[in-house]
């Protein structure tokens, strides 16, 4: 599983043109799925996005988790984060989870998001989603753990 998170002032996203989930401050999650993602992984991710220590404290330093103050996930499916652009001028997406197993793995991730921390919002799978941000910072952190490495 690999997932680019943003820490955001507001987010929000609209999937094939119907409104879809929105934050205020909090952080916005773009999650690839890649076809050894297990429960292992998931927590692992998932205890990062809540308890990673990205938000400022009362002294400037980065010492509070989006649970610590609060804030909203939004969790978004984005395949794109698995491409693979060192050779050519096209992009490779064989890396991530075929669709049908990803969106079976990305559905269990959400339930486990929801479960570990009450405040999540969500992007469709294979939906053409509008993503909208105010990224904060900017504070962009990615988050990578294969099957194999736990």
């Amino acid at each position: 599983m690999k997932v680019v998170i943003q820490r955001v002032s507001r987010a929000s996203v609209i999937a094939d043109g119907v409104f879809s989930g929105e934050i205020e401050r909090g952080v916005l999650a773009l999650v690839g799925i890649n076809s050894g993602d297990d429960e292992k992984i998931m927590d692992f991710i998932i205890d990062k996005l809540v308890n990673l220590r990205i938000f400022e404290d009362e002294n400037g330093k980065m010492n509070l988790s989006v649970k610590d103050i609060n804030g909203g996930i939004l969790i978004v499916p984005n395949f794109t984060v698995y491409a693979d652009a060192s050779h050519g001028r096209r992009p490779s997406f064989a890396g991530g989870a075929r669709p049908e197993d990803a969106k079976k793995i990305f559905e269990r991730f959400i339930e486990k998001a929801e479960s570990a921390y009450g405040n999540i919002e969500k992007g469709v799978f294979r939906a053409d989603m509008k993503v909208e941000l105010l990224n904060d910072g900017p504070v962009t952190i990615i988050l990578e753990k294969e099957c194999d490495s736990l």
